[in-house]
Formats: structure tokens, sequence, C-alpha cells
């Protein structure tokens, strides 16, 4: 079982990378967020999660072994395969895991593959497992007619959801209004 690779990214493609080890090249998935720091020929350790499944030997790499535990906690919950666990990750983990702490199953719906059923599983199955020391921000539940009409609003704009929810991790509680949230978002970004 392979459990972390250090070595040079040799390619980058859409959520991977061929990760040169010494005359070894790996081929690694990794979360959208990892991904797209990432350059050519740039160093790189990971830890490592290998499925293997019958027809496959997938590898999962992780900058932080934080993540590789909440990656094999995810995996764990039935209806919740190693790609589905790997577009919650890619998703801020600190909010994800605010979304599971605090029981917010419409969060996790609006991440690709998961269903309010899914959603829920993961809230129940989760709820005393997630490790709250992870957590370096407070997590703020914004109404969610607000939220959508936000989120709408500012990806038509061009920004991505994942830019839009990173930003407003840190938003004043005074500030509600449609308006005033993209405004800060606006000004904050």
């Amino acid at each position: 079982m392979i459990a972390y690779l250090s070595g040079k990214i040799l390619k980058k493609l859409d959520k991977k990378i061929i990760l040169d080890t010494g005359n070894i090249g790996y081929l690694v998935h990794l979360s959208k967020a990892i991904t797209e720091g990432l350059e050519e020929n740039q160093s790189l350790d990971l830890f490592i999660h290998s499925h293997i499944r019958e027809d496959a030997f997938d590898l999962y790499g992780f900058a932080k072994y934080e993540e590789l535990e909440f990656f094999k906690q995810l995996i764990s919950i039935n209806g919740i395969g190693p790609k589905v666990a790997m577009e919650i990750l890619s998703v801020d983990p600190a909010q994800s895991k605010a979304a599971i702490i605090n029981e917010d199953d419409k969060f996790l719906t609006k991440i690709p593959g998961i269903g309010p059923k899914i959603a829920k599983r993961i809230v129940l199955e989760l709820k005393g497992k997630v490790d709250m020391e992870a957590l370096d921000r407070p997590y703020q539940k914004l109404d969610n007619s607000i939220d959508d009409e936000v989120m709408d609003a500012l990806v038509k704009l061009g920004y991505l959801p994942q830019q839009v929810k990173k930003a407003l991790l840190n938003l004043p509680k005074d500030i509600k209004a449609t308006e005033q949230i993209i405004t800060y978002f606006l000004k904050n970004v």
C-alpha cells in the first residue's frame, strides 16, 4: 500500500497529476483546490490513499494528513466513493466540516454528486466524528435565499462558486441584504 509520495510534477492534468518519483511516474488524483496552485516541474509531497478495485488501482493525494483522514471518513459512508469525496475536498474542507457539525445539509447538496439523501447521511454519520481542531475560522450559515441569489449573481459576473464561498466565510454578521453581500464580496476579492 502506498502511503506517501515525494517527487516532481511531470504533467498536470485536470484534477490529477503525474508525479515523477525518480524513474517512476504515478498518476495521482487531487482535489481541484490543490491542482489550481500547482505547476509542472514543481516539487511536491503528498499523503496517499490507495484505492484498489477489481479493475483499477487509483491513488488519491493530499497535501495535509488531516485531509487524508477526512477523505477516509467520507468514503466510509455508503454511497460516497473517492470521486465524490474529492469533490467535497475541492470545497474548503473547513467549510465542509463546519456544515457537517452545524447540520447544514443544504450546503452539502451544492457539491457535485451529492443529493439530499447523501447529504443527510453525511451529517448523520460524521457529525460526532469530524475534527473541530482543523477548523481555523468560524462557520457562518447564510440565509439560503440570499445565498442562492448572491451565488447566482456572482457566478454570472464570472466568479467561481468556490471563490465566492471562500470569500464569504468571513462575512460580518451585520451584512445580511443581498446587495450588501455582493458589495462586500466585490470589495474584498
